[in-house]
């Protein structure tokens, strides 16, 4: 080849490539959100330990181009990072089995993901960019112009692949497509770098053959198939039917990334199995025990639970749900029963609908969104509880679900104590006290006015008692100064760290 038809391929690859890696570090969130959630902290192991092994290959690729590597050595490495990246789909399977029968947590659960599945195709990637800049500087005499043409070519491959990914492909195409489609791309910029040269056909030929026993060996494993029903802009989707030991249908179950929902009954739309949506349902109840309340808002739609029972009880009620999700509204109307020409929806972000709705417009106002280690901070600040307080009505009542580890309940401590700040009267709901330690979902109440006892049974459905153990969590608060929750300071993954770091969070 020409010098510069080499240089131009030079570009090319260290473009592509760079591209390649951005696209699976957006792809490993997706690939591993059913195995352990999406939170701060999966995030960080994922750019971490990507970035670290981009630093070893760039390292070893500078090594190799001082010992003069050429053409068959790069070719040969993207065929490397092409097998890498085409046996993170049955590396899954196997380490997520290892995982999930450990005793570890999440936190560390989610560093042994990402470094078993993503740590060699970066490194292998990272050797790339080296090798070939200086097999271009070789090739021109203006070096500056080289390095930094090549630096350029590669900043703006990771920023086409980040979104190209994030807003187009992980729709499209689903992450398990997007994993073998890179391994494809890889392995075809192998070729110029290997046909025709010696031992170039040696190498293809063992690429290739290694490619096909890793797919043999997903395949075989069923790795190719997504556990997603519908991978959506934020969760992977699954619905499964619930049946009686008889094997008739009575529900479905919503499952969002690794964690069910909540189950919507076929036959009753007012059955709610789900204890914390019982939870909240009985309490609206108990709260308003004169009448059923006109106007609710629910943050979170979901599987759409707790609506479709407040319009099977009440179908004149005005019921506003924000859901951030268009895909998950349309799987609730398509595999989960719900009829949504009663309910208003705002695909938007409970905050934002909240800041755009007038003083005093709902009776009851629910937030449920926070989903396992998925916790949106920003619905659990002062300045948010301050926005509920104004758009309830005089007399409302507003009810948030969280999960914490009981008795530490240290994010719950801290979302006491910044309730109270904008509420009179704070309770904190659960359905028994277990006897050791152990995760719960909380149901937390605020409102102008008690709640009528701290012991409330259930009305309709299951026999259920909770809880209300917002006394024992307030001493909690005083001993060990829980902190208030702010725009500026809101430290929820910290306050989750007992679900993150032990097995009692799983």
């Amino acid at each position: 080849m020409k010098a510069q038809t080499l240089s131009g391929l030079y570009g090319l690859v260290v473009f592509l490539s760079a591209a390649v890696l951005l696209i699976l570090e957006i792809v490993a969130g997706r690939l591993l959100a059913p195995y352990i959630g999406v939170s701060l902290y999966t995030w960080t192991s994922i750019i971490g330990v990507i970035l670290a092994g981009l630093s070893l290959g760039h390292w070893i690729g500078g090594r190799l181009a001082d010992n003069g590597a050429g053409h068959v050595a790069a070719g040969a490495v993207l065929i490397v990072a092409a097998l890498a990246t085409l046996a993170v789909l049955p590396l899954l399977l196997l380490v997520g089995t290892i995982v999930q029968d450990s005793e570890i947590g999440l936190l560390n659960a989610s560093f042994i993901y990402v470094l078993t599945l993503f740590f060699l195709p970066a490194a292998a990637i990272g050797v790339i960019s080296p090798l070939l800049t200086t097999l271009a500087l070789k090739l021109e005499r203006n070096p500056g112009s080289v390095v930094g043409r090549m630096h350029a070519l590669s900043a703006v491959g990771s920023i086409l692949g980040t979104f190209l990914c994030g807003y187009w492909l992980v729709q499209w195409f689903g992450t398990r497509s997007i994993i073998w489609s890179s391994a494809v791309v890889l392995f075809a910029m192998a070729l110029p770098f290997l046909v025709g040269r010696t031992g170039g056909a040696r190498t293809m030929v063992a690429g290739l053959a290694a490619a096909m026993l890793l797919v043999l060996l997903t395949w075989l494993e069923d790795g190719f198939a997504s556990p997603c029903d519908v991978e959506s802009s934020y969760y992977c989707l699954r619905v499964v039917d619930e049946q009686d030991p008889s094997g008739v249908l009575q529900g479905r179950s919503l499952i969002i990334d690794h964690m069910v929902h909540s189950t919507n009954s076929r036959h009753d739309p007012g059955l709610l199995w789900v204890p914390y949506a019982h939870a909240m349902d009985t309490l609206i109840q108990a709260y308003f025990p004169g009448g059923t309340p006109e106007s609710f808002l629910f943050g979170g739609g979901g599987a759409y639970t707790l609506p479709r029972a407040v319009l099977h009880r009440d179908p004149g009620a005005t019921v506003t749900v924000s859901e951030i999700d268009p895909a998950v509204t349309r799987l609730a109307g398509n595999e989960l029963y719900l009829d949504p020409d009663p309910i208003t929806i705002h695909h938007v972000d409970a905050r934002n609908l909240l800041g755009r709705t007038q003083a005093r417009s709902f009776d009851v106002i629910v937030t449920d969104v926070f989903h396992d280690i998925g916790i949106p901070w920003h619905l659990t600040t002062r300045e948010f509880n301050e926005q509920v307080a104004r758009t309830l009505k005089d007399g409302g009542l507003y009810l948030i679900n969280v999960i914490d580890v009981f008795p530490q309940n240290s994010l719950v401590q801290s979302m006491l104590r910044t309730l109270h700040g904008s509420f009179s009267h704070v309770g904190v709901w659960i359905e028994s006290p277990p006897s050791e330690e152990t995760r719960l979902t909380f149901v937390l109440s605020a409102s102008g006015r008690p709640l009528p006892g701290d012991v409330i049974d259930s009305r309709s459905g299951p026999r259920r008692r909770w809880f209300n153990i917002a006394d024992f969590v307030g001493e909690q608060a005083t001993r060990n100064v829980a902190e208030v929750i702010t725009d500026d300071y809101a430290p929820v993954e910290r306050l989750l760290r007992k679900m993150l770091v032990t097995r009692s969070g799983n």
